[in-house]
C-alpha cells in the first residue's frame, strides 16, 4: 500500500491569515487535536519563519518560541517543526527553536537560492535536528533547475525536500514534471506544498502523489496564505479513498476542523479576486494582506498591483517593496491622466 505522510501547517502558513494573531491556548488546544489524530508533524512559527515578527512581515501577538513551547508541551507523539528563511531567520533563533521543543527545521529559499541554506541546514543536524530543504516560487524556472538546487539541498544534509506552489500557480501537469525531475536527481524523500489560488490544491497534492511525493503540507480547513492551502481533513479523507496509508484519523481531523479551527477563523478561506490573481500572476501568497493595505492607501485596484508584481518577478522576502511599487504606480497614473 502506498503511504503519505502528512505535514500540518496551520500554526505557520495560517498565520498569514489570521495576522500572526494566534494566541497560546489557540495553538495548545490545534496541537492537541492534530496529535489525537495521529498527525506525524506540525509546524509552528510566524507565517515568515522564525524572526519573521516585525515591521516589515507583520509583528506577532505572542512570541512564536512561546508558541512552539506550548505545542510541543501537548504533544505525545507529533513532531514539532519550523520554517526558517536565511536572512530573516538566524541561526541563534533555531537554537531558540530546539530548546523550545522543536524536532524539525524546514529552511525555506528562492527555488534558484538554494546555496543560502547550507549552513542553516548544517546547524540543524548539529543539533540533532531532522533538516528539510524547502524550495519555494517552484512555478518560476524549470525542472531541471529546480533538480539542481534539490541535488545542493541533499549535499548540505538536507532529510527530504519540499517543493512549493508559493504563489498557487502551476498546473497539476507542472507539479508532475517538477516531482519527477527531483525524484530522479536525488536519493532523498520529496514533498509538496500547494495553494490553493486556482482552486487547484487538492488537485495539485494528488498530482504530486502520483509523481512519487511522500510528503504532502496541509492546513485546517485550508488555512493559510492567499485562499490557502490544501484542506488537511479533506485530504485526508480522499487519500483514504484511494487506499494511500496517512495514519491519520479522518473523523477526529473533522471534529478538529468544526470544534477548534472554525472559531478562530476571520472568515471562511474562499478564494476571492485578490487570491484568484495571486495564482494567475504568479505572486507570492503571503502577499495578499499587504497588497490589500497598499491598495487601500493608495486608492488602486489590488489586481492592478498584483499584475506588477507578478511582471517584475518579485518574491518571497520583498513584501517591503509592495508599498514602493504601488507609488509607482500611483505616479505612473498621474502621469497619464494630465
Amino acid at each position: 500500500m502506498a503511504k503519505v505522510i502528512l505535514v500540518d501547517t496551520t500554526l505557520r502558513d495560517g498565520s498569514h491569515a489570521i495576522s500572526h494573531s494566534y494566541l497560546r491556548e489557540q495553538v495548545e488546544a490545534i496541537a492537541i487535536g492534530l496529535d489525537q489524530a495521529g498527525l506525524p508533524v506540525l509546524e509552528v512559527s510566524h507565517g515568515d519563519g522564525l524572526g519573521g515578527s516585525s515591521y516589515t512581515y507583520g509583528f506577532s501577538a505572542t512570541s512564536e518560541f512561546d508558541l512552539i513551547a506550548a505545542a510541543a508541551a501537548k504533544v505525545k507523539n507529533t513532531r514539532v517543526a519550523v520554517l526558517l528563511l536565511p536572512g530573516i531567520g538566524t541561526i541563534e533563533d533555531l537554537k531558540r527553536a530546539k530548546a523550545a521543543g522543536a524536532g524539525m527545521v524546514r529552511v525555506a529559499t528562492h527555488v534558484t537560492e538554494a546555496d543560502v541554506s547550507a549552513q542553516h541546514i548544517a546547524a540543524a543536524k548539529e543539533l540533532g535536528m531532522t533538516a528539510v530543504g524547502f524550495l519555494m516560487m517552484t512555478h518560476m524556472v524549470s525542472p531541471q533547475k529546480i533538480a539542481e538546487e534539490a541535488v545542493k539541498m541533499e549535499s548540505y544534509g538536507a532529510d527530504y525536500i519540499n517543493l512549493a506552489d508559493s504563489a498557487g500557480y502551476l498546473l497539476p501537469g507542472g507539479v508532475t514534471e517538477r516531482v519527477q525531475a527531483v525524484r530522479a536527481a536525488i536519493k532523498i524523500p520529496v514533498g509538496f506544498h500547494a495553494h490553493n489560488n486556482l482552486a487547484l490544491a487538492m488537485a495539485n497534492s494528488l498530482a504530486a502523489v502520483e509523481a512519487g511525493a511522500e510528503y504532502l503540507d496541509a492546513t485546517i480547513m485550508g488555512l493559510g496564505a492567499g485562499a490557502g492551502n490544501t484542506q488537511l481533513e479533506v485530504l485526508a479523507g480522499v487519500l483514504l479513498r484511494q487506499g494511500i496509508e496517512t495514519g491519520v484519523d479522518f473523523y477526529r481531523l473533522m471534529d478538529l476542523a468544526r470544534d477548534v479551527m472554525e472559531p478562530i477563523m476571520r472568515r471562511p478561506q474562499i478564494i476571492d479576486g485578490g487570491s484568484m490573481m495571486l495564482g494567475y500572476a504568479g505572486v507570492y501568497s503571503s502577499f495578499l494582506l499587504h497588497i490589500y493595505n497598499a491598495a487601500e492607501k493608495y486608492g488602486l485596484e489590488a489586481r492592478d498591483i498584483l499584475v506588477e508584481l507578478g511582471r517584475r518577478g518579485m518574491v518571497g522576502g520583498q513584501e517591503d517593496m509592495i508599498i514602493d511599487v504601488a507609488y509607482q504606480m500611483t505616479g505612473a497614473r498621474g502621469q497619464k491622466t494630465e
